[in-house]
């Protein structure tokens, strides 16, 4: 496993968000913010954007009797706080309650104001802490207690985050609801080991698409034949488990086995991983190097210009992309 030092990920992963950098939000303080309720119409500005500004010192933050909060839906982007957006700090900064999931890293976390209460419903493959029936039972019951509720999800809460199914839930109950989005992982790993998943000279489509399906789905498995023939670059999520039936299965469908494959675990994060390796011989790898989950796969030949960028550096070039701006 290497990193891709050009990019320099994870550099300043504690220390890329600095409060007083976000201090100034007087051109996002009046910002309408569109949102959800039940009976309203999508677009709409919120009626309610002054509840952002917390109540004086001592005073209660509840709504009144009869009243009900909001609750918003923030995208917590990867793990580096550096990727997470201006709105979503903000939200962190004035929430009554948070609750959020195992994908949120630690140091998005510290963000959260001191006095908000905290509550941790993390899923990951095999060890759900709360059903998801529950999550959107105990987000309408926060609703009812607190002004100002944030659900933080890892990544972007409509990217196989359920936020959709929570929103459908928060809306029939008659509460107020608002999407931030954030950056997915399935997007953010990749550019930060040097993979392009669109280039001009490797592929002109890419497909998202879940390794990790429920049960009781709207349709049928995800059908990865038509996937393998219709997308150059596919990039999975939550497929590190179901990748030996994946492999098989592109192969099968006129893959070829030379294929290129990157695994990225903990993409952004300091603790990143990568694996790489092909169609054919991925699986034995992540079984040779104890590779775990979570992690993204990308499939396709844009792996590949991370290896050309890489030999672009050892022979003494300069990469089109090299250095950051931190």
């Amino acid at each position: 496993m290497t990193s891709f030092t050009a990019l320099n990920p994870g550099a300043g992963f504690t220390d890329r968000v600095n409060r007083d950098s976000f201090s100034d939000y007087s051109t996002l303080e009046n910002t309408p913010f569109p949102s959800l309720r039940s009976g309203g119409s999508q677009g709409q500005s919120s009626p309610d954007v002054p509840s952002l500004k917390r109540v004086s010192e001592g005073g209660s933050r509840s709504p009144q009797v009869g009243d009900l909060g909001k609750v918003y839906l923030v995208g917590a982007g990867p793990g580096d706080p550096g990727l997470l957006t201006v709105k979503a700090l903000r939200l962190l900064e004035r929430a009554d309650v948070v609750i959020y999931d195992a994908l949120v890293s630690a140091p998005i976390l510290e963000l959260i104001c001191p006095t908000a209460q905290r509550i941790d419903v993390g899923k990951r493959s095999g060890r759900h802490s709360l059903p998801q029936e529950e999550t959107n039972q105990l987000l309408v019951a926060q609703a009812q207690r607190h002004k100002i509720v944030v659900r933080l999800k890892g990544g972007d809460p409509f990217i196989f985050g359920r936020g959709g199914e929570e929103m459908e839930e928060l809306v029939a109950a008659g509460v107020e609801v608002e999407v931030v989005p954030g950056i997915t992982a399935g997007i953010a790993a990749p550019a930060y080991v040097g993979i392009p998943l669109t280039h001009r000279h490797y592929s002109s489509s890419v497909t998202f698409v879940t390794g990790h399906e429920s049960t009781g789905k709207y349709r049928s498995p995800v059908d990865w034949t038509a996937i393998a023939n219709g997308a150059e670059t596919i990039v999975i999520y939550m497929g590190v488990h179901t990748l030996p039936q994946v492999t098989v299965t592109l192969m099968e469908a006129g893959r070829s086995p030379d294929t290129a494959v990157a695994l990225v675990r903990w993409g952004t994060r300091p603790d990143a991983e990568e694996l790489y390796g092909t169609l054919e011989d991925i699986v034995e790898k992540v079984q040779e190097n104890n590779f775990a989950a979570p992690a993204i796969a990308v499939i396709g030949d844009v792996v590949n210009f991370r290896h050309h960028i890489l030999s672009m550096q050892a022979m003494g070039a300069t990469p089109p992309m090299a250095g950051t701006c931190d």
